[in-house]
């Protein structure tokens, strides 16, 4: 295998990685995929997350209703002392599940994959990536390459595509319980749903969930960014640590046990993205990265970044043209249909983690007495919509952000 010559190797079969491959191996290219795990048991290390997404994901890539944990009805938002529902129908996937789909389909396609190869660097010829390097001094060649390896970058980074920071990373652990009270009373009832919480006691600059998964059983995790804000409101505890500490004092997991086995823990970064592409090679999902910025979902926009990379190779290849001018089309791409409004969107987020839990519960005051478009178009990164949700007492939470954005 390693004296074959691809069209397109790509390093990482996550949702992005995979589905660059299914798309690629659709139109009819020869196409490999090197992943780090060995295949009996996939995935184990990397099955990281918690597998919210919506109905226009599923159908959009094909993904079957047999990889769902439960189909919701409703996203929640809490505070410490309030909540916001929003009818909207939703997902909550068994990761592990989703992924050996992607990859069982993408070879009924025709796409390779070669496990257990672990990639440590492009193979680069006269500035342009040429292959992958992987296991040592094994390689792989191909007329493009595509970097899925999410956080490690490890091809990204040394052709200077993507610079991840620390303290733009967050990090997130997640169980799986049973027995969970998803009616308690003083709650939102949150039986077919999937519920985000803004509380700077459970989660410092950052936020938690209950999702939902079917009967008495939920995903409960927590999330932060390592920044700032989070130094400013930590009191010096693990991310596990917080999640316990939520777990023995919300009254909602009295009765709840862990579920054996069903244990998650990841990391992804939200920063903006200075560039996804160099002559010979895009990176995709994680990599770039990909998650959305305020409410932490990823799936939905790895599977886009996988899909444009597709499309952006398909042309590469067209025209024989593999040069940074050429794969630059997918960063256009990316930025129309990955994630537009990518800046507002951070904006937003490090504003939100910004505020007091006082803020939080006047949020949630906010969501209830504004309209639907005026959320639907805030969400969208309109700056307009966003204005509306704002208060004087913002400003100087506005004004940090301002200066940190300056620094950073």
């Amino acid at each position: 295998m390693a004296e074959k010559k691809y069209d397109v190797a790509v390093a990482g079969a996550g949702p992005a990685g995979a589905q660059c491959a299914r798309d690629v191996a659709a139109r009819g290219y020869d196409v490999v995929v090197l992943e780090t795990e060995e295949e009996d048991g996939f995935p184990q290390t990397s099955n990281k997350s918690t597998g919210g997404t919506f109905p226009s994901m599923m159908a959009s890539f094909g993904v079957p209703d047999d990889v769902v944990q439960n189909f919701t009805d409703s996203v929640v938002i809490e505070s410490p002392n309030s909540h916001y529902v929003q009818e909207h129908p939703g997902a909550v996937l068994d990761f592990a599940e989703f992924k050996r789909f992607l990859v069982e389909d993408g070879r009924d396609e025709g796409a390779e994959y070669l496990f257990d190869a672990r990639v440590s660097e492009p193979v680069v010829k006269d500035g342009r990536a040429v292959g992958v390097r992987y296991n040592g001094d094994e390689e792989v060649r191909a007329d493009v390459v595509v970097d899925a390896t999410g956080p490690s970058a490890a091809l990204a980074e040394p052709m200077g595509v993507v610079d991840l920071r620390r303290d733009r990373q967050a990090i997130g652990v997640e169980y799986e319980l049973e027995d969970v009270s998803l009616d308690a009373d003083g709650y939102a009832d949150l039986r077919g749903a999937m519920m985000l919480r803004l509380d700077h006691d459970i989660a410092p600059g950052g936020y938690s969930w209950i999702f939902h998964t079917g009967e008495d059983t939920a995903k409960v995790g927590v999330c932060y960014i390592q920044n700032e804000v989070h130094e400013r409101r930590a009191d010096g505890e693990t991310v596990d640590g917080y999640l316990e500490r939520w777990l023995d004092s919300d009254p909602r997991f009295e009765d709840a046990t862990r579920i054996e086995g069903r244990q998650h823990r990841g990391s992804a970064h939200v920063q903006p993205p200075e560039s996804m592409s160099a002559a010979g090679l895009m990176a995709v999902g994680d990599t770039v990265p990909s998650v959305d910025p305020v409410w932490g979902e990823g799936i939905d926009k790895c599977m886009r970044s996988g899909r444009v990379a597709a499309v952006a190779a398909d042309a590469c290849l067209t025209e024989g043209d593999f040069s940074a001018d050429a794969t630059a089309r997918y960063d256009d791409l990316w930025h129309e249909r990955v994630a537009p409004n990518v800046d507002s969107r951070l904006l937003l987020a490090r504003l939100l983690y910004e505020v007091s839990n006082d803020r939080y519960d006047r949020f949630m005051r906010d969501l209830n007495a504004a309209d639907d478009e005026t959320l639907k178009r805030a969400n969208e990164g309109d700056k307009r919509a966003m204005m509306k949700l704002l208060h004087l007492r913002d400003v100087p939470a506005l004004v940090r952000v301002g200066k940190e954005r300056l620094v950073g």
